[in-house]
């Protein structure tokens, strides 16, 4: 989406808005950390961010990278640097294709700095001269694909001279960037609102219109702040400096003070009606504290709708924008469904059997990783050598004591806080739970917890559980399940033999919202194809796992043993209005028995499960057997 579109939207709903910048680092770890931040600080609710773009396309695949990542898997809308140093024009093209290829729709067309070595610009043989050369040839080039910004300097540019005739002149470059196409302007930093006003008075007198974003960048530390103060040319207010001299040397006190003051800056001019100013670009050097102290300081708060569209992470990619269905079993494994998902051709619209016939594509073609070292696993997990030893990390991940299980690399929804206790009874009762979700019976849409979607809204879910359990528990929770019509499940165990109580082939919405002017939206869903899909790859998690320790070892052993014997199961409360009604086979009550089938020592696993036609549920799963092979017969056709 244009940002153009969604400042628009802001300025409509009377809200101000915020967008961060960041730097590809040097290094493919750094960029790995990177991610991970943006991953968190996109709950600080910005419009959209920023990527830096090194001079000559330095490091322009890391920079590629992380537009990317941002657009498809974190769902989050980018701005992309472009500058004229050292990049002759099919590098520019280069770049722009690889923009429009990631979904990202908005570029920030800069000079740049002069090459590193180099005290002077100089124009590269073959590519553009000035940031207003690069508008006009994106526009040329690609009419309408791409929201272009330029930037503006309200205390000067460095290489301007300190004379009214200098900076008229560079008033008049800036009008010409905006006449070629520019949409709106971000500033370079400041710390003077008597300069920035006074520069903004100037803009519109030259007839500029197009909207500014002022540049902020908090005061992360003393040496910090001098350097891009002397490297900029920026003028510091004599208060700024009388309120940090005395806490020099301190680092924290820096931060807190400098927050204050920047902080102070950015309410005086949201609060300048004459300077019209909506939002504020926040520098954030990849620091996360500095910037959320400032918002924080300033008062802005996320919303909702900004944070959570929907349940789940929406993608930006080109070909996903549309999506608003996906089925419950990946919400902790975000990429790899992105990833075996991303050949289809279309992606559901609220009706999930539309797209059956595209391929999920198998693990040969989606290869599966656990995606952590042995030395991290055995940190966070040490080294388990009995069945109750792996029910205590489960145990221990539901309380919030544990920050990842194989099948999820985030810690603990914080929906489940509601249940924690339930889960982690069921756990060291002998199963395994990776995935859950409580019921929700019209929450309001902007819920701190469990809301998403517009605001004015309601939301609504079915209670739901997923979990590894032996054949014998199994047998017996069935028995106890079906007791209580309201309860639907699947089990299937690594072989792939299902049992199943579902008379229904179609998929099961557990999620849904209603909103103001909407049809209802139900964007998760439990449903028989996806979770077979599904099941080779949770069950592939485990043996991953199983294989970090030494073969042989008591670790390996009972982690594969679990693995090769245990069903994974799903199971969904149908009433929605009874929270508790999911919990009732498990007898949660009872003393843990963790017999699971194994001896203490994890050697021994016993223990068998009826048949589905001993289960008198023979024609349902063959109902559904039938139904997921032909769904692999329409992939291996081609459809």
């Amino acid at each position: 989406m244009k940002i153009s579109e969604k400042l628009q939207k802001a300025e409509r709903e009377g809200r101000t808005f915020w967008s961060f910048e960041y730097f590809p680092p040097r290094t493919a770890q750094g960029l790995q950390n990177l991610y991970d931040r943006i991953e968190r600080m996109r709950e600080l609710g910005p419009e959209f961010i920023d990527i830096t773009w090194g001079a000559g396309g330095k490091n322009a695949d890391l920079s590629n990278n992380l537009v990317q990542i941002c657009q498809r898997s974190i769902g989050i809308e980018c701005f992309m640097h472009l500058t004229c140093t050292e990049m002759p024009q099919e590098k520019v093209t280069w770049a722009l294709d690889q923009a429009k290829a990631h979904g990202c729709q908005n570029i920030l067309a800069l000079r740049g700095d002069p090459p590193h070595g180099s005290s002077s610009w100089k124009p590269t043989p073959g590519g553009f001269h000035y940031a207003v050369d690069l508008v006009k040839y994106i526009h040329k080039t690609y009419p309408g694909d791409f929201c272009v910004a330029v930037a503006g300097f309200p205390g000067g540019h460095p290489e301007t001279a300190d004379t009214p005739e200098a900076r008229h002149q560079e008033m008049m470059y800036l009008k010409e960037k905006v006449d070629a196409g520019a949409e709106f302007i971000f500033t370079q930093m400041f710390y003077d609102t008597d300069i920035f006003f006074d520069w903004i008075k100037r803009v519109r007198q030259a007839g500029i219109t197009v909207p500014i974003i002022p540049g902020i960048m908090p005061i992360q530390n003393w040496d910090k702040f001098q350097t891009w103060v002397k490297r900029e040319r920026i003028v510091v207010p004599p208060h700024f400096y009388e309120a940090l001299n005395p806490v020099v040397g301190d680092d924290e006190k820096v931060r807190a003070v400098g927050t204050k003051l920047v902080g102070d800056m950015c309410k005086r001019i949201l609060a300048n009606k004459e300077a019209g100013i909506k939002g504020l670009h926040i520098y954030t050097l990849n620091l996360e504290k500095g910037a959320k102290m400032l918002l924080q300081e300033v008062g802005l708060e996320a919303h909702r709708e900004q944070v959570a569209p929907l349940p789940w992470r929406p993608s930006l990619a080109p070909h996903r924008r549309s999506e608003s269905i996906r089925p419950i079993f990946w919400a902790n494994r975000v990429n790899s469904y992105l990833s075996r998902t991303d050949d289809w051709d279309e992606f559901p619209n609220g009706r999930w059997g539309d797209s059956r016939s595209p391929a999920y594509g198998d693990l040969d073609g989606y290869p599966v990783s656990i995606g952590i070292s042995s030395t991290e696993a055995y940190s966070l997990w040490g080294h388990p050598t009995s069945f109750e030893d792996v029910c205590h990390l489960f145990a221990r991940f539901c309380r919030g004591d544990l920050t990842k299980l194989p099948w999820s690399s985030n810690p603990a929804a914080s929906e489940t806080t509601v249940i924690t206790t339930q889960l982690a009874k069921m756990n060291e009762l002998g199963y395994l739970t990776i995935n859950s979700q409580p019921a929700v019976d019209g929450v309001s849409s902007e819920d701190k917890v469990h809301g998403w979607g517009p605001a004015g809204g309601y939301v609504y879910q079915k209670a739901y559980l997923e979990f590894f359990v032996s054949p014998e528990l199994l047998s017996n929770l069935i028995r106890r399940i079906e007791r209580d019509p309201r309860i639907t499940y699947y089990a299937v165990n690594k072989q792939g033999d299902l049992r199943t109580n579902t008379h229904s082939e179609g998929p099961n919405a557990v999620t849904w919202g209603v909103f103001p002017g909407k049809e209802i939206v139900q964007p998760t869903i439990v449903e028989a194809v996806s979770f077979i899909a599904w099941k080779d790859e949770a069950f592939e998690l485990g043996c991953q796992w199983a294989n970090l320790y030494p073969e042989d070892s008591p670790s390996r052993q009972i982690i594969e043993q679990v693995m090769n014997t245990s069903y994974l199961v799903n199971i969904v409360a149908n009433d929605f209005k009874d929270g508790s009604s999911i919990f009732e086979p498990f007898d949660l009550d009872m003393k843990p028995s963790l017999t699971n089938g194994q001896t203490t020592n994890g050697v021994t696993i016993n223990g068998s499960a009826p048949t589905p036609e001993q289960n008198g549920d023979g024609g349902i799963v063959n109902g559904i057997k039938k139904m997921v092979d032909t769904s692999v017969q329409a992939v291996s056709n081609g459809h």
